[in-house]
This record gives C-alpha cells, sequence and structure tokens, in this order.
C-alpha cells in the first residue's frame, strides 16, 4: 500500500513520502498562482482549479487567498462560493454539495496526528533530527444548501447534512445532521431550519 493509499485510508502514512510531498508542493505552486491571478481574469481561474481541485460543479467561486494542502482530494458540487482566506487540509476528502456558501477564514481539516510525540516523530536519527511528523486522516463531508459562517473550524471526519447552517466561530466536532441550524464550541444544534 503506498503512502497516498494509507492517506486515504485513514491509517498512520508518511507525510514525508516523495509522491505526496511532489503534489503537495505542486499544490502550492498552484494556489500561488490562483491567488495572484488578477480578480477579472475567471478564464485564469479556471485553469488552476481544473488542475488544483479533484472534481467540480458549474458555477464554482473561489474568492483569494485560499489555500489547500493537495487540492485533489477537495470536490464541489454546483453553484458553491468559498470566501477569502479560508484553508483546506485534504489529507483526505472533502466533499462539499450544492450551493454551499463558505464565508472568509474557515478551516476544514482532515488530518490529525497522535497525541504522543513519540509516536507522532518517532526516535530521533543519529543526527538529532526527526522524520515528518506521523499523521492520519479522516474525510469530511458537507451536504447540499449548507452556508458555514465565518471562523467555522470543521475537524476531521465530520459529516454536515443537508440544509444546515453552521454560525459564525463555530468549531465543529461532531457530525450535524440534516435541517438544523448550529453554533458553538463546541457544535451543537440549536434549531430546525426551515
Amino acid at each position: 500500500m503506498t503512502e497516498r493509499e494509507k492517506m486515504l485510508a485513514g491509517e498512520l502514512y508518511d507525510c514525508g513520502d516523495p509522491e505526496l510531498l511532489s503534489r503537495w508542493h505542486e499544490a502550492k505552486d498552484l494556489v500561488l498562482q490562483y491567488n495572484s491571478v488578477k480578480s477579472q481574469d475567471q478564464e485564469a481561474k479556471d485553469r488552476i482549479l481544473e488542475r488544483l481541485l479533484g472534481g467540480r460543479g458549474k458555477n464554482l467561486w473561489i474568492t483569494p487567498p485560499f489555500y489547500v494542502d493537495y487540492g485533489n482530494n477537495i470536490y464541489f458540487g454546483n453553484n458553491c462560493e468559498v470566501n477569502m482566506n479560508c484553508t483546506f487540509l485534504d489529507d483526505n476528502k472533502i466533499i462539499i454539495g450544492d450551493h454551499a456558501l463558505i464565508a472568509p477564514n474557515v478551516q476544514i481539516y482532515t488530518a490529525y496526528h497522535p497525541t504522543s510525540a513519540a509516536e507522532r516523530f518517532g526516535p530521533p536519527k543519529p543526527d538529532g533530527t526527526f522524520e515528518f511528523c506521523k499523521t492520519q486522516t479522516a474525510p469530511v463531508v458537507i451536504g447540499d444548501h449548507v452556508w458555514i459562517g465565518g471562523g467555522v473550524i470543521i475537524l476531521p471526519g465530520v459529516t454536515i447534512g443537508n440544509n444546515v447552517v453552521i454560525g459564525a466561530g463555530s468549531v465543529v466536532t461532531k457530525d450535524i445532521p440534516d435541517n438544523v441550524i448550529a453554533y458553538g464550541n463546541p457544535c451543537k444544534v440549536v434549531r430546525a431550519n426551515r
């Protein structure tokens, strides 16, 4: 099993794997280009997103700056908008449904590390340096007609249902069902969303 396969399966994997590092650097270069394109040059933005993302539907709008780990594990449905300064750590899949609205400064994480430093890094090398830290992942899935408020943090393994509003500043640690408004730290369902 390759390190990428381990990564997508949620097993411990080596972030320093040459194949993963190659794509990581490619994604960083593509994001740098995307974040530097003139605001009205939609053709250039589309060309970059075609190479960066795993998949996308029609009418995707991402306001720079936008940050990713690999990019190719991110999938958007139709008619989605991502506002400025969002960070998607897509070490596993991030799947976003149709008609999603993602406000500024939203962070979506799919990666996490062992809590023990010895497990994260292993023993030091003879020269005193460490390997890349060991990492695990879990996908994030966001349904259709979802609005994620500004500054929200979504943790690995979370699924957010359809027709959901997540209030600004929330930290989403657990799944959120369909048709609700939820907010807080940790994020909790507050009421139904009609």
